[in-house]
């Protein structure tokens, strides 16, 4: 006898009508009694959803099985980084087989000497679902090591203090702590930040160990919501820097790092849409800024006389080049740029006076930065990666221009780099704007007819999408699937225009430019609205529920990573985490043109009764950034209104955060469901 398994029933969450009245505007909110974490029918809905999605997705359990032998399968699971030297010891990350997490160690000496383990990130995840490693930082004199976990996945850290010599830890604890944390030169003073209820860094702390954390001296304290507040050390750990930014403005101050109980003095105070990043070199302040200069310049100062009247050219304003960042080595500077899109690294040879750039053999690609603690050498590391191109570490002789191999990311199961071929394209947006396309595809791909795709996108805070190398799309490529990256505006990609031409009052261009994307991939045949498939996360979610509503019929299917697409409920409650520092960025909801400009996109309040592509959302329940209840929103809303019979899916990590599984088999598995998720949308086994 045939059994038949019935369709699982999608969950439907009840309706609440709430009236939200707001620059005029009336809306009714259904399903606002879904941000209530605590209420049992919210986390009954939720794990309904969950269970909904497995059910759905059973079929598909073998081929997820399937892709995670086979993403797993290219990991060399024993492995370690290249060793960066800091004064006498060698320091590096290696994984044991069968490992989750690294385990941080040091040489001393030599790479010949005797391994000591720093911390072991395995021993401090037993028994928790998540673990997440906040900060790792070793005294300047080696003893000590400051370290923070997060164990529920909502960036809220535990600081703890190790002593290297004994293996022991000290009895200094300190709860939600954030981020950044430095060592003053003396060994004994460490600077912490905290967060307020809203989980912005807005308080730096001194400790000294084996004090009280409770009477810890405020260093500084940020009272403007819309600043963040984190802490930096100078490359040649002189002086510590308390950073303070909005979206548009920054403010720097400094602390000797041999004076750790003076008071800060600022370099130049906060002038509105003023950007300044800061550095040293020889008594004076590297000044990299946007001041008179939309694609930043580097200036200098001297230390005693920091502010923006005493600022001296160095590196003029290029109206076609981004300057992200300068380097200072004793005898070199390392410009991070951009040009066309790309990354460069210039290298200005400080004696001579001579510049050069690292030249680079393939038409997309990425540099990866490292930490180059030795202030007097002459060796630059970095990493090289493209579409095909495994992480590659390289050390940089800034004198010869030479470069030395270090190493190469390891990929199991027979990668051959030469079987694949990368493309740069450019679409034309309906402004006229040229947009650029990263692709990559096997070589024996058919050439005469439309491919399936999977068109990656983001396009917000100025984050540009990289051509790196990610060993997991191996299993996409070889079952057929191009992988495309948008590289819209809102993004940095192109300069700093291409971010300001991609927020506020011009955000619909990042959506717009994503649709002209993949029109333009469908109009030259590389892939068809059947076979094209999109993927973005947090921001990046946004734009997949902004193009779902203006294009549903372009794209097959989508995969919307913890979404913000409940904009206007977001930005307009400025107790939710994170909203107020939002408003350079989306608009501010107090502004009558600002508040209707977000009102027209916000892909939760622009759902319609019509057709949808297959879609999966994506949540952590203890997510800070973008929280839960937004994807969970959208797809309550959604399931009323669509009128297709595609899948609609919710998948909710109940243990973790922002960022998914901490874990690197783990991290894996949710990679795999999403792939699945996408081929088995497309047909594809």
């Amino acid at each position: 006898m045939t059994t038949i398994t019935p369709t699982p029933t999608p969950p439907i969450a009840t309706k609440h009508p709430k009236r939200i009245e707001e620059q005029g505007d009336v809306r009714i909110d259904d399903y606002f009694w879904l941000r209530e974490r605590e209420n049992s029918d919210v986390r009954a809905y939720v794990e309904a959803e969950n269970a909904y999605m497995t059910a759905l997705m059973a079929h598909t359990e073998g081929l997820q099985a399937t892709l995670f032998q086979e993403l797993r399968g290219r990991i060399q699971e024993r492995d370690a980084s290249v060793p960066e030297q800091i004064d006498s010891y060698f320091y590096y990350q290696r994984y044991e087989e069968g490992e989750q997490y690294p385990i941080y160690c040091r040489k001393q000496g030599s790479l010949e000497g005797t391994e000591e383990i720093v911390l072991d990130q395995n021993e401090l995840a037993a028994g928790h679902a998540f673990c997440e490693l906040g900060i790792y930082q070793v005294s300047p004199n080696h003893r000590l090591l400051a370290f923070s976990v997060d164990y529920e996945g909502n960036e809220r850290f535990v600081l703890r203090v190790k002593n290297l010599e004994t293996g022991t830890l000290l009895a200094d604890a300190i709860p939600e702590t954030f981020y950044s944390v430095v060592w003053a030169a003396d060994n004994q003073t460490l600077f912490y930040n905290k967060q307020d209820p809203t989980w912005r860094p807005y308080k730096v702390f001194r400790h000294r160990l084996g004090d009280d954390p409770a009477n810890d001296p405020l260093v500084l304290h940020e009272s403007d919501d819309a600043y963040w507040l984190q802490i930096v050390k100078t490359k040649d750990q002189r002086y510590i820097l308390l950073d303070l930014h909005s979206s548009t403005t920054k403010e720097v101050w400094f602390i000797p790092a041999d004076q750790p109980t003076a008071a800060p003095t600022v370099i130049h105070p906060r002038e509105h849409k003023v950007e300044y990043s800061v550095e040293h070199h020889s008594g004076r302040f590297l000044i990299t800024t946007n001041w008179e200069a939309e694609n930043f310049r580097i200036m200098d100062t001297p230390v005693a006389t920091p502010g923006k009247a005493h600022w001296r050219e160095r590196i003029p304003y290029r109206p076609d080049v981004k300057i992200d960042a300068v380097e200072p080595f004793q005898n070199h500077w390392v410009i991070h740029e951009r040009e066309h899109g790309l990354r460069q690294l210039r290298i200005i040879n400080l004696p001579s006076q001579q510049e050069h750039l690292v030249k680079s053999p393939e038409p997309a690609y990425t540099y990866g930065r490292h930490g180059n603690p030795d202030f007097q050498s002459n060796q630059l590391r970095f990493t090289y990666t493209s579409l095909t191109t495994p992480n590659t570490v390289y050390d940089y002789d800034m004198d010869t221009q030479t470069r030395t191999f270090r190493k190469q990311e390891p990929v199991l199961g027979g990668y051959n780099a030469t079987q694949y071929e990368t493309l740069r394209l450019h679409a034309t947006a309906r402004d006229g704007t040229q947009v650029p396309i990263s692709l990559v595809r096997r070589k024996d791909s058919p050439e005469d007819q439309p491919l399936p795709m999977l068109l990656y996108g983001y396009g917000s805070y100025g984050v540009c999408a990289e051509p790196g190398f990610n060993a997991s799309r191996i299993s996409l490529l070889d079952r057929g699937v191009v992988f495309a990256m948008a590289h819209i505006r809102g993004g940095g990609e192109l300069g700093r225009h291409w971010y300001l031409n991609g927020k506020l009052l011009h955000k619909m261009n990042t959506f717009t430019d994503f649709v002209d994307c993949a029109q333009h991939l469908v109009d030259h045949s590389y892939t068809a609205p059947d076979r094209l498939t999109a993927m973005g996360r947090s921001a990046g979610g946004l734009l997949m529920g902004a193009i779902v509503n203006l294009r549903p019929d372009l794209f097959k299917a989508i995969i919307a990573g913890v979404p913000f697409v409940d904009v206007i409920n977001t930005i307009v409650d400025p107790t939710i985490p994170l909203t107020v520092i939002e408003w350079e960025e989306w608009g501010n909801p107090n502004q009558p043109d600002e508040y209707a400009y977000m009102r027209a996109y916000s892909p939760y309040d622009n759902l319609e009764a019509k057709a949808y592509p297959h879609i999966l959302a994506t949540a952590g329940f203890n997510d800070s950034r973008v929280q839960y209840w937004e994807p969970a929103k959208w797809v309550a809303r959604l399931r009323t209104l669509k009128t297709d019979s595609n899948r609609l899916l919710l998948k909710t990590n109940m243990g973790a955060g922002h960022s998914g599984a901490s874990g690197r088999f783990d991290y894996l598995k949710e990679t795999a469901f999403e792939y699945a998720f996408l081929l088995d949308a497309l047909g594809i086994e």
